[in-house]
C-alpha cells in the first residue's frame, strides 16, 4: 500500500483517482465525425441538379402549369364579362320608383289604439277594425289606387274608399274631414282624411275595412301578408319608395 506523500492534499484522502482514457480515442472520435458529415454533404450535393443542364421534361411541366394558370385567368375573365351582362340586364329591367311604390302597403296613421277587431259584435258582423285617434288627426292611403266614394255614408260617417288595380276595396270610415274627392288617384302614404266621429261611431277613431272581390275580409292578416302588421305597428320595408316616390 503506497503511503500518501506529505505534498499531497487532504482533498484526496479515501478518494480513487478515476483513470483518464487516452487521448488517442477523442481524437478518432472527432474525426469520424467530421468525416461522416463531409461524405452526407457530397452526397446531398451530387443530388442538386446543375443549373446548366435542365431537364426538359421539367421544362414541359412548366409550360403545363402556366397553361393550366392562362386558362384558369381566361375562365376568370369569361365569368367577369357574363356578369357584367347580368347586372346590365337586370339594370335594364329594373322598375321604376313609381311602379314600387304602386304595390306598397303602410299604415293608416302615425299613432293611434287599436280598440276593436273584426268579427261579430252585437249579434252582427264588424267588418273591419276600430284605430282610435284624436279628433283632426291626419290619416294616409294604406295603398295606392283610384277613389271610387268620397262622402257621407250612413254609419259610416265620412267615408273614403279606395279600389286598386287588383280590384280590392279600402274603407276609411267616421271621418271629420275627407281631403280627396271621387276619381283622384292616390299614393301609397298620402293624407286623404282626418280622423272623427261621424255616422254609427262611439269615440273619435278610424275604421278600416278592407274588402276582397266584394267580400269583407280581415284586415290583420291580409296587411300582415303585405308586410304590415297592424298591432305591432310595422310597416312595409318597402315605406321609404313611397315616401320618396
Amino acid at each position: 500500500m503506497r503511503q500518501r506523500l506529505s505534498s499531497e492534499p487532504d482533498r484526496y484522502r479515501g478518494r480513487r483517482r478515476v483513470p483518464t482514457p487516452p487521448r488517442s480515442r477523442y481524437a478518432v472520435a472527432v474525426t469520424a465525425a467530421f468525416a461522416g458529415a463531409g461524405v452526407v454533404a457530397i452526397g446531398a450535393a451530387s443530388n442538386f441538379p446543375d443549373q446548366k443542364n435542365v431537364d426538359p421534361q421539367a421544362l414541359q411541366s412548366h409550360g403545363a402549369v402556366q397553361s393550366i394558370d392562362d386558362a384558369i385567368a381566361d375562365r376568370a375573365a369569361d365569368d367577369a364579362a357574363s356578369r357584367g351582362d347580368s347586372r346590365t340586364e337586370t339594370a335594364k329591367t329594373k322598375v321604376s320608383a313609381e311602379e314600387a311604390a304602386a304595390d306598397v302597403w303602410l299604415l293608416p296613421m302615425e299613432d293611434y289604439q287599436f280598440t276593436s277587431a273584426y268579427g261579430v259584435r252585437w249579434g252582427k258582423l264588424h267588418a273591419g277594425i276600430d284605430l282610435a285617434g284624436p279628433e283632426g288627426l291626419p290619416y294616409k292611403a294604406i295603398h295606392a289606387g283610384k277613389v271610387t266614394k268620397a262622402g257621407y255614408y250612413g254609419g259610416y260617417g265620412n267615408s273614403i274608399t279606395i279600389e286598386d288595380t287588383e280590384g280590392n276595396e279600402v274603407i276609411y270610415a267616421h271621418s271629420r274631414r275627407l281631403l280627396v274627392k271621387v276619381g283622384d288617384e292616390v299614393k301609397a302614404g298620402q293624407v286623404i282624411g282626418l280622423v272623427g266621429n261621424t255616422g254609427a261611431s262611439y269615440g273619435t277613431h278610424l275604421h278600416l275595412e278592407i274588402h276582397v272581390n266584394g267580400t269583407p275580409t280581415d284586415p290583420i292578416p291580409f296587411l300582415r301578408d303585405r308586410g304590415v302588421d297592424i298591432k305591432l305597428r310595422v310597416e312595409s320595408v318597402f315605406a321609404g319608395v313611397a315616401a320618396a316616390s
